[in-house]
């Protein structure tokens, strides 16, 4: 059983990796449906917004503080090695630091670059937003299970 520091630790783990996981989840369900029913100028103008607002601290704050939360909880489940959480601690932080990080860092985000580049009016937007919109939300799906599934495996961990 996990408690003290560390089960203060796993608790904000499940609140990050679950509020990260809601986040991805309203974009996987009905954001992207939503932006890509409009006409490409106006998706790709509502998308480019969307994507400046994002990296502001409010949100920065919860999805990099839950990256460096499930850093620290690898990093002392290593040295504590707790009886009957270390497989859930470990799967959980591995899953959020490649699935949902990792992703985004690869994934997402140079997609989000590449999209800033398309002026909405042009005609590549068209035939962009199309690809963008698809693939984007693929690997959105991707960060919303990884993170979700961090959540659960955290609550398993304090079980």
């Amino acid at each position: 059983m996990i408690d003290g520091p560390y089960f203060v630790l796993t608790v904000l783990g499940v609140l990050g990796a679950g509020l990260t996981a809601g986040v991805f989840c309203a974009f996987s369900t009905f954001v992207m449906q939503g932006l890509a029913a409009l006409p490409p100028a106006q998706g790709v103008a509502a998308m480019n917004s969307i994507n400046r607002a994002a990296v502001r601290p409010a949100f920065m704050l919860v999805f990099l503080g839950t990256a460096v939360m499930t850093a620290v909880i690898a990093v002392v489940t290593f040295v504590l090695w707790p009886e009957g959480a270390v497989v859930e601690l470990l799967l959980g932080s591995a899953l959020f630091l490649i699935g949902s990080f990792g992703v985004t860092a690869a994934a997402n985000v140079p997609r989000n670059t590449a999209l800033l580049e398309v002026e909405p009016a042009s005609a590549q937007a068209s035939d962009r937003w199309t690809s963008y919109v698809r693939e984007w939300t693929l690997w959105n799906h991707v960060r919303t299970v990884a993170s979700a599934a961090t959540a659960v495996l955290y609550v398993l961990a304090l079980s």
